[in-house]
């Protein structure tokens, strides 16, 4: 008998062995296997939120607009191409004396350098536009010939793609002081104001008429 209760404690031991090592082969695979299970989801969905959020980009660029990514200052290099353009098409011409100048914003001496300026208190279009440039001692000299600027003479103004056509009314020598031809008019006028040579007190001052069709 005792030999056969020690038989059975020694099977019931190895099976209970067994039993511990099968349970412990079984969970360690499982972990294995969990953990892979996981790599690979993780690769997945990886890829899936790489690809999700490109998908993404795509579609609310098609949802706002069809261009490719714009840059961040994208609005303000649009601003600047556009004031870019209208000052391209700001212009004054004169068949007489061969002129046809850019005209720029203001009467400063560094705009004047460069440009015919527009006085900022006259108006652009409609109404009385006045302007000025330099006629002698600097680089660009546009009312050089303004002096021989005579009646029925053509002049030419263009803004932003469209134009309207003076001819010359009077050219006269006013006072540096007198502001009234700066003045608003009912008619469209256009006034050009140039220094008179060794004359620091005075001012050439030509004004047109608009020619109506």
């Amino acid at each position: 008998m005792f030999l056969n209760f020690n038989l059975r404690n020694i099977i019931k031991t190895k099976e209970r062995d067994k039993i511990g090592t099968l349970r412990y082969s079984t969970w360690y695979i499982n972990v294995l296997s969990l953990i892979f299970s996981i790599i690979i989801i993780f690769v997945l969905d990886s890829g899936n939120l790489k690809f999700d959020f490109s998908s993404k980009r795509t579609v609310l660029k098609a949802g706002f607009s069809s261009n490719p990514e714009l840059p961040s200052d994208f609005q303000n290099i649009n601003v600047e191409q556009s004031k870019s353009t209208k000052e391209e098409n700001w212009y004054l011409e004169i068949p007489s004396i061969n002129l046809k100048a850019p005209i720029r914003e203001g009467t400063t001496k560094e705009i004047m350098d460069k440009f015919i300026g527009h006085f900022e208190e006259s108006k652009k279009w409609a109404g009385n536009v006045c302007l000025a440039a330099h006629n002698r001692g600097y680089e660009n000299n546009y009312f050089a010939g303004a002096k021989q600027l005579k009646e029925e003479d053509k002049i030419i103004y263009h803004y932003e793609g469209s134009n309207k056509e003076y001819k010359v009314q009077k050219n006269d020598i006013i006072k540096a002081t007198d502001l009234t031809c700066l003045e608003d008019t009912e008619e469209n006028t256009i006034t050009l104001i140039t220094c008179v040579e060794n004359e620091p007190d005075y001012r050439r001052c030509v004004k047109a008429i608009e020619i109506k069709p």
